[in-house]
């Protein structure tokens, strides 16, 4: 334990988190916050219950994830992985408008499935795990507060659990919400904000649905609605908007009402913008919007990621192309081994190829998705393929049926082959649209989704990624300044949610500090793991170069591996 002790890191290669070059410097804390940053041997070191030498290692703030979603995670797990994996010292979930609080009693069943639809967490994991210690938002805080954690996180009322404890299957059905409603919903809002909720959360998009096929409750809601959260913010004086849309809805239809929430609260709006790939240049006249809104004073930003958001298919997963195909129908209600034994069978095998399905499924899982598919074949995943690898290139180039590629992949290392997907910014084939947006002053970096989409998407080592990729590896175009990325998931986001406390190493600031072998460092291979309650999946990947990590002046990470403290905290409300 850090107690009231005094540590000093020497020789450190610093980067601060506020943008500015790195630095050689010397920094000391004691207990949470730090005291001193000079040059090199200008801190002193006498009477130091701990001196780190850093020399050759790079020495950042812990990075900052706004975006995600932990919900149930947090009440079961202390970990929260694969965040703390990747030097995340500080997690905001509560996203996208799905929740557990506030939570009738005879809604826990619905709320869970809401949330296995949208962010493809499994069910049974959430059913085993969730202990529903609470009804209210501010009993839930409470019981998290109550556990023991790696990393300090905060969270978000979401729209989902809101709308339909007010309103109950009116509210879970989409129907408009009345003014008593609506009075409800901002008091609720008020409540939570109060107790430590850090904003509100909710989602517009048609993507987003229950496990039945449910839209998420307010996808449609009418401007007076979100207005009634607007006024609760205001009331209170904190708290974020964030929400996903339709994207292509958010410069006409959107943008109106996000005007006049962001006058009315004071508060910012944080919408989520990706580049669609249907050949639609959107995001730009989002950006168009957001210029102005910033010249107007409006507090509108734009949450975007810091690579293409691709689903990793593999047949552990929940989506792959052999779903489309009748000949895996037949076989995909059997045990993981023998299920692969009867794809091996040459009879089955040759009917992925020969025959193909005519249905809607098959063309837009399958033969519309070839050009964005790539097989996953190295010591590690390429975030940036080159269009010329994708499947439907190597079909060609190769004179080999596509589906007969796809399979013999997928077939390897027993059954665990996998392929690479975005769906998501990259239609122009690289991360050309990524780079431009992450130097953007009205974006900030999130959308790693750590902690949900566990059978797809495994994006929760997006910080690793941003320091390798963006600041040191990028083949494909020109790279980012490493100040710029740490910037970007450091100061930069903590200070969306008003945790100003962080994400800087200077002194008076939050000892949350990375020390990382920079030349080390990488992320290792997704797969699959079975460490959910109830033995539920979920794809992981690990990191490596982490030499260690502090979460309040406490050392959490030694040498990529957790010392076993648990100092982190629940967030409650901004701070200063």
């Amino acid at each position: 334990m850090a107690g009231d002790r005094r540590t000093v890191i020497t020789n450190a290669s610093l980067v601060d988190g506020s943008g500015s070059p790195m630095r050689h410097a010397d920094v000391a804390f004691v207990g949470d916050t730090i005291t001193e940053v000079g040059e090199p041997g200008t801190v002193s070191t006498s009477g130091a219950g701990r001196v780190l030498d850093a020399q050759g290692r790079l020495v950042t703030p812990g990075f900052v994830d706004v975006h995600t979603h932990y919900d149930a995670q947090a009440t079961w797990d202390p970990w929260f992985t694969p965040s703390s994996w990747h030097g995340v010292t500080t997690v905001v979930m509560g996203n996208c408008g799905v929740g557990f609080a506030p939570a009738q009693p005879d809604r826990h069943e619905w709320l869970i499935e809401l949330m296995e639809g949208v962010e493809d967490i499994p069910g049974s994991a959430m059913v085993e795990g969730i202990t529903w210690e609470w009804e209210s938002f501010p009993e839930y805080l409470d019981a998290l507060d109550r556990g023991r954690h790696v990393i300090d996180f905060g969270t978000q009322i979401a729209h989902g659990a809101l709308r339909a404890f007010v309103m109950g299957d009116r509210g879970a059905a989409n129907e408009a919400a009345t003014p008593d409603d609506i009075a409800a919903m901002s008091r609720l809002t008020e409540e939570a904000l109060r107790a430590g909720a850090l904003g509100f959360s909710t989602s517009r998009t048609s993507l987003h649905r229950s496990k039945s096929g449910e839209l998420v409750p307010g996808t449609n809601a009418e401007p007076d609605e979100l207005y009634g959260i607007a006024d609760a913010m205001r009331r209170v004086g904190h708290g974020i908007f964030q929400f996903s849309p339709e994207h292509a809805r958010v410069p006409v239809e959107e943008w109106p009402w996000m005007q006049e929430l962001a006058r009315r609260s004071g508060a910012t709006v944080s919408v989520n913008v990706n580049q669609l790939d249907d050949g639609s240049e959107v995001w730009r006249r989002t950006f168009a919007l957001l210029d102005a809104a910033h010249r107007s004073g409006e507090r509108i930003v734009a949450q975007i990621a810091g690579r293409s958001i691709g689903i990793i298919m593999c047949l552990e997963g929940s989506v792959h192309p052999l779903l489309a195909h009748p000949a895996y129908h037949e076989v995909m209600h059997l045990p993981f081994s023998e299920r692969i034994a009867a794809l091996r069978d040459p009879a089955r095998r040759a009917r992925f190829v020969d025959e193909v399905p005519t249905d809607g499924f098959y063309e837009g899982l399958v033969t519309k998705a070839l050009k964005r598919m790539y097989l996953v074949t190295d010591a590690n995943i390429d975030y940036e393929p080159d269009p010329s690898q994708s499947v439907l290139a190597l079909s060609r180039s190769r004179n080999v049926p596509a589906m007969q590629i796809i399979v013999d992949h997928l077939l390897r290392d027993s059954g665990r082959g996998m392929i690479y997907s975005p769906f998501f910014n990259y239609m122009y084939g690289d991360l050309s649209m990524t780079y431009e947006l992450m130097q953007h002053p009205q974006t900030r970096n999130g959308l790693s989704d750590a902690g949900a989409h566990c059978g797809a998407i495994c994006d929760g080592g997006m910080p690793t990624f941003m320091l390798t990729h963006w600041a040191r590896d990028r083949v494909r175009g020109p790279r980012l300044p490493l100040e710029h990325v740490v910037f970007r998931q450091t100061r930069n986001t903590a200070e969306l949610h008003g945790l100003n406390d962080r994400g800087l190493v200077a002194p008076g600031m939050k000892a949350d500090i990375n020390v990382i072998d920079f030349d080390a460092l990488g992320f290792d291979m997704p797969r699959m793991a079975y460490d959910l309650p109830a033995s539920g999946r979920r794809l992981v990947q690990t990191a490596h170069g982490y030499a260690a990590t502090f979460v309040s002046g406490t050392q959490i990470v030694a040498d990529d591996a957790f010392t076993g403290e648990l100092p982190g905290a629940l967030i409650r409300g901004p701070r200063r």
